[in-house]
């Protein structure tokens, strides 16, 4: 699971990759032109970039300028109709991480995403362990000592969120913009319920310390526990 940001001016094209997107697990944002690119960067953190080249007001080549010299990170395929050798050239050498032209197949774009998120992380595509809990993320597969435990796709990515960041503290507030959508309306009880449905599933007593209420600050997985 990922949180993508899909800037895309073409509303039949961007619903269509978000339909796509949504569908393998990840929580996709849509920005329809640079600024408002530039605007969701600003408000959100993603695990990916899906950048359009030409768009409205502000170019996505400037958009990525902008988002480099800030010192950002996040890997960025930049998406195109034009096949010039020049244009990905300058499109690499001025910091996307990737170059696919239109039109393109949705399964290579979900390749090519697969490839950046294993950059990021070695994890991303093997399983993650704690505790006797074992996540298995591209199988959506979860055990704990051995035992399987079926979890829905919400607590399934409320867990592998915290397993990848164990022992730091997260208020509802982050974990929630990592986890839905900037428009979803579900507020911070909802986010309660899920956890609670998260603890019950992987028989966590009342007062277990594995996945913490750090009461004034936010939640925590601790790894020593």
């Amino acid at each position: 699971m990922a949180k993508i940001l899909l800037v895309e001016d073409n509303d039949t094209a961007a619903e269509f990759v978000k339909t796509w997107l949504t569908a393998e697990r990840h929580v996709v944002e849509i920005a329809r032109d640079g600024q408002e690119a530039l605007e969701f960067l600003r408000m959100a953190e993603f695990d990916v970039i899906l950048l359009d080249l030409n768009l409205p007001h502000l170019s996505g080549f400037e958009v990525l300028k902008q988002f480099r010299k800030a010192g950002k990170k996040t890997p960025v395929i930049m998406v195109t109709s034009s096949s010039s050798v020049i244009d990905k050239e300058v499109t690499l050498d001025g910091g996307a991480d990737d170059y696919l032209t239109k039109p393109y197949e949705l399964a290579e774009l979900s390749a090519r995403i697969r490839v950046q998120l294993r950059r990021q992380a070695q994890s991303v595509s093997g399983e993650l362990s704690m505790a006797g809990i074992v996540l298995y993320p591209e199988r959506m597969k979860v055990t704990r000592d051995g035992l399987p435990v079926d979890l829905p796709p919400k607590e399934f990515s409320l867990l592998e969120f915290f397993m990848r960041n164990p022992d730091r503290v997260f208020s509802a507030e982050a974990i929630m913009n990592r986890l839905w959508s900037l428009d979803s309306e579900s507020g911070t009880n909802a986010f309660r319920t899920t956890l609670a449905r998260l603890r019950r599933r992987l028989n966590l007593e009342e007062g277990d310390t594995l996945i913490e209420t750090v009461h004034g600050a936010g939640y925590r997985m601790n790894s020593n526990r």
